[in-house]
This record gives C-alpha cells, structure tokens and sequence, in this order.
C-alpha cells in the first residue's frame, strides 16, 4: 500500500521504519522536518512530503501519532492539511493516545467525505515499537478495522478491537491513568517503607513476589529508580493529559472516580511544578525529596 505517516516522535520513528521495513510505500511528514529528514536518510525508500496534503495525495492509508487530538485536528484542517488531499475511500489510523469525543467527531466528519476512520492508540513505548510488537487498540466500524489491521500490522504484536471510534482513546486513557496511579501508590508506599528501615530493592522484591506487583514495580522500578536513572523517556505532560481524559470519561458516565479524581490533581500539580518537559516517573523522585529518603540501590 501507499502509506502516510504524520508524527515522528519517541515512538512515532521507529513506528514509521516498520512499516517502511514492510514493504509498503511511506510518505512521511512531521512539523520538526530534521526528524522526517533523518528518518528518510535511514531508509531510502521513504519519501518526505512538505506539507500534510502534499503526503496525503494518493495514499490508501495515513497513519496519525500525535500528542493530542487537537493536533490531529490541527493537522486534517486547512488548505495544506490532510483532508485537502486524502482521496475518497482512504484511511485514516489514529495512533494518537487521543480523547474519544473528539475521535468521534472526527471519524463523523471523514465519513461525510467518504473516508474510514480508527483510532488506534499503542502500548509497549519505543522498544516493542521497534520490534514490531506493540499492542495496537482498535475503535471504529467493523469495516475500517478489518482495513487497519493490515495498516499497523508492521508494529503490531497484539490487536484488539474494542468498539466504535472512541472506545480504543477510550481505553488508552484508562489504561494510562492505572499507570499513573500504580506511579503515585509506589512512590508512596517505598519512601514510607525506606523510613521505616526497608532497603528499598529488598521492598521491590517483595512487592514484586505478591500480590502488589505492577508493570511499574517490576520494570520501571527496577531499571530506573533502583539505580537513580531518570532519562526524559515519557512526558509527565502527557501522563496527565491521559488522565485528564479518563476523569472526564467517567464525569460523563456518572461513575465514581475518587482515585483518578485525586491522581489528575496530584499530576496537575506537579506539572505546574516539574514544567511541560518532565518526565513521567518524577512523581518518585519527588516523594523521594520530599520524605529526606534516596532510593536508589
């Protein structure tokens, strides 16, 4: 197929080079262009358009990975967006961790254009990216899906279908915000442990051999606080945004959500804090400060 491929960030990049790596015909473009240029220079066979319309002639296909859905809506509009040249009948993949409001929005409007829509937001970061096993969640008719498998299938180790556009943003959100609760439990529950006595590695091994283990406790914990390494890898930013989404999820169902509810202020205010550049695992160093304890070992 003729692919496009707008966002080339942290995992955009290496999501971009599996599809280029499959065979298909990428057309890349991305708003800082010294990243489309390298990523172009890596792989021949990628070509960099100059605009979004520009990548958007002729494809079958473009896949979206962007920060936020009003990028995405940003990105579709205009006279050099993507809806000026997406032909009738194309595809447009949503790997955007978006909100499903606005997903549903936008899959109503590309329909009156005669084109398919999916959300289809990743997990897994840029190491599955680059091994082409990220697990892909899939929202959206049943006919687009169908269509949007063999899409991501380049990057995808597990996809799932969970619904009508939306419902994939939708568990995206959730599934992001169990992240961040799982963060701010560990960040307190080690620095309490760490005061109280407990080498903090002995706390994760526990931890990790019961029943309060997590994706957190036994890979983040390990690789990052455990040895005092806290490279940008993810934006706190972010984090919080996702969290946003899944609030505002259940505000709109009328479901009690104390706990997400408290992690979105605590995340809101660190955000304050740390500034848009901090990344997601600073709430523990920041309880690490706060409680006069190091980690670390």
């Amino acid at each position: 197929m003729r692919i496009g491929f707008v966002g080339l960030g942290a995992i955009g990049m290496p999501m971009a080079a599996r599809v280029a790596e499959g065979g298909h015909d990428l057309v890349v473009w991305n708003r800082t262009t010294t990243r489309s240029d390298a990523l172009a220079a890596s792989h021949p066979a990628i070509h960099v358009a100059a605009t979004p319309r520009e990548l958007a002639v002729g494809v079958e296909a473009v896949i979206t990975c962007l920060s936020t859905s009003a990028d995405l809506e940003a990105v579709l509009a205009g006279d050099e967006g993507l809806l000026a040249g997406m032909p009738e009948g194309a595809l447009l993949v949503d790997c955007t961790s978006g909100d499903p409001t606005a997903s549903r929005r936008i899959a109503a409007q590309l329909a009156g254009r005669g084109i398919g829509f999916a959300d289809a937001p990743v997990s897994g970061g840029p190491p599955l990216a680059r091994t082409g096993e990220l697990t892909v969640m899939l929202g959206g008719r049943d006919v687009d899906v169908v269509r949007a498998r063999e899409v991501v299938a380049p990057f995808a180790g597990t996809v799932i279908h969970l619904g009508e556009a939306g419902a994939a943003h939708a568990m995206k959100s959730v599934s992001n915000s169990l992240l961040a609760v799982n963060i701010l439990a560990l960040a307190e529950g080690l620095v309490a442990l760490a005061k109280a006595g407990v080498a903090p590695r002995d706390a994760v091994d526990v931890i990790n051999a019961s029943s309060g283990r997590s994706f957190v406790s036994e890979v983040l914990v390990p690789q990052r606080v455990l040895t005092g390494s806290y490279p940008p890898l993810f934006r706190l930013a972010l984090l919080e945004k996702d969290i946003g989404i899944a609030h505002e999820l259940a505000l709109t169902a009328e479901t009690a959500d104390p706990l997400l509810a408290h992690a979105r202020e605590m995340y809101r205010r660190l955000r304050a804090e740390l500034g848009e550049e901090a990344d997601y695992m600073e709430p523990i160093r920041a309880a690490e400060q706060a409680a006069g304890v190091e980690l670390r070992g």
